[in-house]
């Protein structure tokens, strides 16, 4: 997979990076690791969480939660990319129910977005703030669950988008509220639409039929709709359960993929057609519970609910290959793949940061090293399911515990 890389370190401030692709296109990155492993710049303490580090101007963002019964602080944090320094934290109380203390429960789910120098958060609890992204302090905040009636931890769960002026936030509040947008400056609503139930999915803006088209998967369908008005351009029904539809959407050329639902994109107007499969049941229509898929060229490549790795055709979904050496063949394990130049980068429910080809012949493993230890508990397991970040040479990962820097760049 060959793609075009920034000559420049590049930041990651916002979901899935620069462009919301998982593509890391920073030049002079490492083609393996070295044989001691890899080297860690720093660590520092944070507190539960789901959501990925951010990263912009040379600081790492991060949102956590600190939980002693019966009381709990959400917190966002700031620290020096560079040296982990903490610059800065704002935090703030929150009425967590009963079951929000145990640890299954997690903290903070969405991951913030940098635009402008403002940095843009929402917690479990439908606390929404935007702060000054150098000094940390308050420019405007908003009560999600009190303004939407948006139900704790499972109505936010989903990143918030910016497009233009707007804040895009997938909500799933109270009336016809499931996505809302709001003016990025003030925090005025602009537009509200659906009357649809929460997922883990965050939704994507793609271009196709000569029109921007805000993506976004719920319990109901797949709906696209204007993301200037909240107008929807068409919505093709699949019927899920909230913690199923995990998956980003990912799109390239005229396909959009939605878990493991495949569309043509209409060409000349804002519409789109199933390809595949023909099957309707949700069970036939998802490819991972935990993670996103690589849509590449004309292949796609993905973890299945059970850990394996696969690698399908992107016009027919027809399986070209599958693996099971990448991560443990068990429900809840994740494979976040993020490609970077000829090979990407593979992050696995255990720790393991890899270094991988992906091509249509198979996957070629090239390196592997433990990152951080998983710390969310799943069953009679932990896992590590928080994508990580990359920017400036290096991976930001964090767990319930803390946050680390390793190096990635080439020849340092």
């Amino acid at each position: 997979m060959l793609l075009p890389l920034a000559p420049r370190a590049e930041d990651w401030p916002q979901w899935r990076g620069p462009k919301r692709d998982g593509v890391w296109r920073e030049a002079g990155i490492v083609e393996s690791f070295p044989p001691e492993g890899l080297k860690i710049s720093w660590r520092a303490p944070v507190g539960r969480g789901w959501s990925s580090p951010v990263v912009a101007q040379g600081r790492v963002y991060v949102t956590d939660v600190q939980v002693t019964p019966p009381t709990a602080k959400e917190r966002v944090l700031c620290f020096e990319a560079a040296n982990g320094k903490l610059l800065w934290s704002h935090a703030y109380s929150v009425d967590y129910p009963d079951w929000a203390f145990d640890p299954n429960a997690g903290g903070p789910r969405a991951t913030p977005i940098i635009r402008d120098g403002r940095l843009f958060t929402v917690g479990a609890m439908g606390h929404l703030f935007c702060l000054d992204a150098a000094k940390g302090e308050v420019v405007w905040e908003k009560s999600l669950a009190k303004e939407y009636q948006v139900k704790e931890f499972s109505g936010i769960t989903a990143s918030p988008l910016i497009e233009e002026e707007l804040l895009i936030l997938y909500i799933c509040g109270k009336p016809a509220a499931c996505v809302v947008a709001l003016d990025k400056d003030s925090g005025k609503e602009t537009w509200r639409a659906l009357d649809d139930s929460f997922t883990y999915s965050s939704p994507i803006i793609v271009t196709a039929g000569g029109k921007k088209q805000f993506i976004v998967w719920t319990q109901e369908a797949v709906t696209a709709l204007e993301p200037a008005t909240g107008k929807t351009w068409w919505r093709e029904l699949l019927r899920t359960s909230g913690d199923t539809a995990v998956s980003t959407p990912v799109s390239a050329t005229d396909r959009l993929l939605v878990g493991g639902l495949m569309f043509k994109l209409d060409a000349e107007k804002p519409a789109a057609a199933v390809l595949w499969p023909e099957a309707r049941a949700a069970s036939q229509r998802i490819l991972s519970n935990t993670s996103t898929a690589l849509l590449h060229g004309d292949y796609v490549f993905s973890a299945k609910t059970s850990g394996e790795l696969v690698c399908l055709e992107a016009a027919t979904g027809k399986q070209v290959w599958e693996t099971n050496t990448v991560t443990e063949l068990r429900n809840g394990s994740s494979i976040h793949l993020t490609p970077c130049d000829d090979a990407g980068f593979l992050f696995t429910d255990r720790g393991d940061l890899i270094r991988a080809q992906l091509t249509p012949k198979g996957y070629r493993e090239i390196s592997r090293a433990h990152l951080l230890e998983p710390t969310s508990p799943f069953g009679d397991r932990k896992c590590a399911w928080v994508p990580p970040a990359y920017a400036n040479g290096h991976v930001f990962a964090r767990n319930d515990a803390e946050l680390v820097c390793a190096s990635l760049a080439a020849n340092r």
